[in-house]
């Protein structure tokens, strides 16, 4: 998971419209008051129907998911995004759930969520997803982020790309981490290197690729189908 205290290109310098879709009115009360104040919760919604009519009505940029939800025709989360189509431009979705269950995850991703997380991670981490996915960024807690690679991925080493041939191996692994949301802390720890030396790899990456920003990356990696 992102580290809010890292923000980067990703993090816009306003504050964010979100709506809560949750069943559980707790949960989301529980969930405005853990927020940043930069956070501005416009909407809440408990079941498929309201979350569509509430999303319509509002437009927020961010959308926090939960993934399981009653009404509609029992597409819980997924029903929501496809009734939000028209919007997918503009208002991002990230789920926030228990399950970590692999067919949640990329059945969510699959319907246009931007990014996962489950409902372990403090205020402070759901607040710098909130802004990550308002800039561009895909989001996931890192465990889920294999899930996502392996159903919509292929190794690196087997995609015919003439870009990828610029980086080497160790940069290729620092990419694909970055480019699914993990903050350059848990770059090192996942690859047992500094953090000095992640943030060589990452300045090799973009200027190898051509590419400015962290938001810039996120966007390469997905349309070459590497989150």
């Amino acid at each position: 998971m992102s580290n809010p205290q890292g923000a980067g290109p990703g993090r816009p310098a306003a504050s964010v419209r979100v709506v809560i879709v949750d069943d559980h009115a707790i949960f989301r009360s529980g969930l405005k008051a853990d927020l940043d104040a930069s956070i501005q919760v416009v909407g809440e919604a408990a079941t498929v129907e309201q979350a569509i009519a509430v999303i319509a009505r509002e437009q927020p940029e961010v959308v926090l998911l939960d993934v399981h939800l009653p009404g509609g025709l029992g597409g819980g989360g997924r029903e929501v995004i496809a009734g939000s189509a028209a919007l997918l431009g503009t208002t991002k979705f990230l789920a926030l759930s228990v399950s970590d269950a692999a067919e949640d995850v990329v059945a969510v991703i699959r319907a246009g969520a931007r990014g996962y997380v489950t409902k372990t991670i403090s205020g402070a981490e759901i607040t710098d997803a909130v802004f990550r996915v308002a800039g561009g960024d895909a989001v996931f807690s890192p465990r889920l982020a294999g899930f996502v690679l392996d159903a919509f991925g292929t190794a690196p080493a087997d995609i015919a790309d003439d870009e990828l041939d610029k980086l080497s191996a160790r940069e290729l692994e620092v990419m694909r981490l970055i480019a699914r949301g993990y903050s350059y802390k848990e770059v090192a720890k996942e690859l047992f290197i500094s953090i000095k030396t992640v943030e060589t790899h990452v300045s090799a990456v973009l200027r190898k690729l051509q590419l400015s920003s962290r938001h810039e990356l996120t966007k390469w990696a997905a349309e070459r189908r590497l989150l």
